[in-house]
């Protein structure tokens, strides 16, 4: 591995602060790590996009803020608010979760709408748009629809989950799966060339981020970003 490719997958990476129990201080430990591997964004929740992005200024890592999250039920009208929130208190990139209700319910037209509106708020405050769908709450055909509503509103990407999308069990447990290979490359078959995707949940190796840029992925999120790109750094060395 090159130093480019090195530097190709760093800022391939959203590095999650997301965590509920994580502090301000661990939120300000991930941003200081984030700024020394250079990655592409340090994913946070929105009540600290001020501070993270006084702490990241000039560092050359975005300012990624989450909204609606981690389930998608807030009104259209609330997430637009918070949306442009984020974009004025720094934010470079926004992810939001759809309403995955409404989205299980087929209701198209609702959910064209809320991702037009939050898109149109985004993009007029100088941000861009990350839709995360919650795949695994969903069957393909859904996949394939949010795809093309995407696609139709010129988001700039499409994202499979939230980290947060918990299924329960025959068991009881709850757990879920995140990015799997079919669902990334169904994303990619089904979305305009100009909508990228963003794997999240499950990529925690090299070669984890390896396999998923060969579907197509320009962007992971993740919790492991210094194990995969110390890996990175050993095939350099």
């Amino acid at each position: 591995m090159d130093e480019s490719l090195y530097n190709e997958l760093a800022k391939m990476i959203d590095h999650s602060l997301l965590h509920p129990t994580m502090t301000d201080q661990d939120v300000i430990e991930g941003c200081h790590l984030a700024m020394e591997y250079k990655v592409a964004t340090a994913c946070i929740k929105p009540y600290c996009t001020s501070m993270v992005s006084d702490i990241l200024e000039g560092s050359g890592v975005g300012v990624c803020p989450v909204i609606g999250f981690p389930h998608g039920n807030s009104a259209i009208s609330i997430k637009v608010q918070e949306a442009v929130k984020a974009a004025l208190d720094g934010g470079t990139e926004i992810d939001m979760v759809v309403n995955i209700g409404k989205l299980l319910g087929e209701d198209w037209a609702y959910v064209s709408k809320e991702i037009r509106s939050i898109n149109e708020a985004v993009n007029s405050n100088g941000a861009i748009l990350k839709v995360i769908f919650e795949n695994d709450y969903l069957e393909d055909r859904h996949i394939i629809q949010l795809c093309q509503i995407c696609s139709e509103n010129n988001v700039a990407f499409v994202k499979t989950s939230s980290g947060y999308g918990f299924v329960k069990q025959s068991n009881g447990m709850y757990s879920y799966e995140g990015a799997t290979d079919h669902h990334l490359q169904l994303m990619r078959a089904n979305s305009a060339p100009s909508v990228q995707i963003k794997a999240a949940g499950g990529v925690r190796t090299l070669e984890d981020m390896l396999k998923v840029k060969r579907f197509g992925v320009t962007r992971v999120g993740a919790t492991a970003t210094a194990t995969m790109l110390d890996a990175a750094r050993l095939m350099i060395d």
